[in-house]
């Protein structure tokens, strides 16, 4: 049987163990094919196909629930499961979404995208089983890596699995990997050989969780038969496989950081394809350049990162000064605590964080830096839409959740220059926790040099002077309103104001913006219910103002996948779009 004629699990179930063979060239093929011009997460998907296709051959998918933890790896489940075709379209505008999702296909049995949560969730499917006194043959199936494991939420999962007799099968994909190499003691741990892990106090047995493993996860009998072995066991079970990230790809295989996500590349070398030529560099190049000259600079700066060194451009600061760069792994929590606890003892640290990650951190950020008012800075990277990923990595909402905390300064600088010296002023000033937060993608620097400048704090710039209407604009999105207006035959209509301080709000600036303007728009490329616009709104009340405001951003809804332009123009935050909507707004006046 080919893969293309697989439609559902039932279809993979009439094949012979040398014909399942057949089928994962081909289906490492096909992902190859499709991720090499579609671009997508390559490595983790290659490395599992052997597993993925046996879970579906030996337990009987969707009432078994097999959950993708992260669901980087879960490209293969998505085409044997009906979507061969729509995987044309992962992540694209309106296609198919990188992660599960439920709503998606009914073998989707949780939505994923962030790590260390479907040991929690297989055992809440299992506990709900139980009580609704469903049959006790439905198997509740985690697929975790060997970083996610590691997280906190994994190992409280762990703690509380091991109490109980629920039908939940761990397995523990096991590459040494996640984005960059997995970290920490447990990684040691697990690359112990077969003998000592084998041995009867194990750290999961100890746990009350039956073990099996380490075993070959690309020996495809030999993995068939453990897992008809673990179908036909019951309570809580782990097995442990060990399996090659980017398996089938050679290139991926050598370079795993860089294939977990390649981009564009030939599907028959490997070789990854420039992109449209640009001298720019990325924000996250910008920074980290940036860190790295203050680091030199200052002794007291150090950075932290929860298993992001590449994405967050650090692997520069980690490999020159590794004794003030550190990755702790897939623990948000215990980063920004970690980031306190140096903060106690005189050090300036820069906690780097994706904006969509930075909200498993939330109690420690409210309790552990911002009651005790820590010179901690976060850096808030991925801030605003983000593309590809879809919903659960759009960083829409860092504003909302951080705006509400006291003491905490919050500031989006509208362009790399201005991130570069606002980096340069904090670590030079003591004025509790900070929050600047920056956006996914190239910047208008093209070369770094070493040149520093304090800047002023809590000031919004005025750009031009309108009759009518005052727009205010947030962070780099001065962008696209400097050009919508500029496009505008009514650009003498506007006035424009790029506010990069969301907390504390430039007041004086308000002042007269409200003094001369009887109508106001705001613009922001986070969620509009609780954010920057919000803010305004805010101010206007508490100061009896009567102006017209009105808020443009991020709609209340979760927004799906797609390129960033498809995004922004559907959420009015293209140029094209914010010039229609000021326009528009001059019916008021009439």
């Amino acid at each position: 049987m080919q893969l293309q004629a697989i439609k559902s699990p039932s279809d993979l179930k009439l094949c012979s163990i040398k014909e399942l063979i057949s089928i994962s060239r081909e289906l490492r093929q096909y992902i190859i094919d499709i991720i090499s011009t579609n671009e997508g997460h390559l490595g983790a998907s290659l490395g599992v196909i052997e597993l993925t296709i046996l879970l579906h051959y030996i337990f009987d998918t969707p009432k078994d629930k097999i959950l993708w933890d992260v669901g980087h790896q879960a490209y293969g489940h998505k085409i044997l499961t009906g979507r061969y075709n729509e995987f044309k379209t992962n992540r694209k505008w309106k296609g198919i979404s990188g992660f599960p999702k439920m709503n998606e296909s009914k073998y989707d049995s949780f939505g994923t995208g962030h790590a260390g949560t479907t040991i929690s969730a297989a055992l809440g499917m299992a506990i709900a089983s139980k009580i609704k006194k469903s049959s006790n043959n439905t198997n509740f199936i985690s697929v975790i890596g060997d970083a996610s494991i590691a997280s906190g939420m994994a190992f409280e999962a762990l703690n509380h699995l091991g109490t109980t007799s629920a039908n939940v099968l761990v397995i523990l994909n096991d590459n040494t990997m996640g984005i960059d190499p997995s970290v920490g003691a447990l990684k040691k741990y697990l690359q112990k050989s077969n003998k000592s892990l084998n041995e009867k106090n194990n750290i999961f047995t100890s746990l009350n969780i039956d073990y099996s493993g380490p075993l070959d996860g690309h020996n495809m009998k030999l993995l068939h038969d453990e897992l008809l072995i673990q179908k036909n066991k019951k309570g809580p079970r782990l097995l442990h496989i060990r399996t090659v990230k980017g398996k089938g790809l050679n290139s991926a295989e050598k370079n795993q950081i860089l294939y977990h996500a390649p981009g564009k590349f030939d599907k028959l070398t490997g070789k990854l394809y420039k992109s449209k030529k640009t001298k720019k560099l990325k924000f996250q190049e910008v920074f980290g350049k940036t860190i790295l000259d203050l680091a030199e600079l200052n002794p007291k700066i150090v950075c932290i990162t929860p298993a992001m060194p590449t994405g967050s451009g650090l692997s520069e600061m980690m490999s020159k000064i590794p004794e003030r760069c550190y990755d702790v792994g897939i623990a948000e929590q215990h980063a920004v605590t970690l980031a306190a606890g140096m903060s106690c003892q005189g050090l300036i640290p820069f906690c780097v964080i994706y904006s969509s990650f930075l909200q498993r951190s939330y109690d420690q950020i409210i309790h552990d830096v911002a009651i005790q008012n820590l010179n901690v800075v976060f850096c808030i990277d991925r801030a605003g839409i983000v593309g590809h990923d879809g919903s659960t990595h759009h960083g829409v909402f860092d504003i909302a959740f951080l705006r509400c905390i006291p003491n905490i300064t919050i500031v989006a600088p509208r362009n790399a220059e201005r991130l570069r010296n606002f980096l340069y002023t904090f670590q030079s000033k003591t004025i509790g926790p900070v929050a600047i937060r920056y956006p996914k993608g190239y910047s208008e620097i093209k070369k770094i040099n070493k040149k520093f400048k304090n800047l002023k704090l809590f000031k919004a710039s005025k750009i031009y002077s309108g009759r009518k209407i005052a727009v205010l604009s947030l962070g780099t999105l001065i962008e696209n309103v400097n050009k919508a207006i500029n496009s505008s035959i009514f650009s003498n209509e506007f006035s424009h104001y790029s506010f990069e301080f969301i907390s504390p709000l430039d007041e004086k600036s308000l002042h007269e913006v409200f003094k001369y303007h009887s109508y106001v728009i705001t613009f922001e490329d986070g969620t509009i219910k609780g954010g920057f616009g919000s803010s305004i709104i805010e101010f206007a009340q508490i100061n009896n103002y009567k102006s017209r405001i009105e808020i443009v951003g991020v709609p209340h809804k979760f927004i799906s996948h797609g390129d960033i332009s498809n995004i922004y123009d559907s959420i009015n935050l293209s140029y094209e779009k914010i010039q229609s909507k000021l326009e528009n707004s001059l019916r008021f006046f009439k």
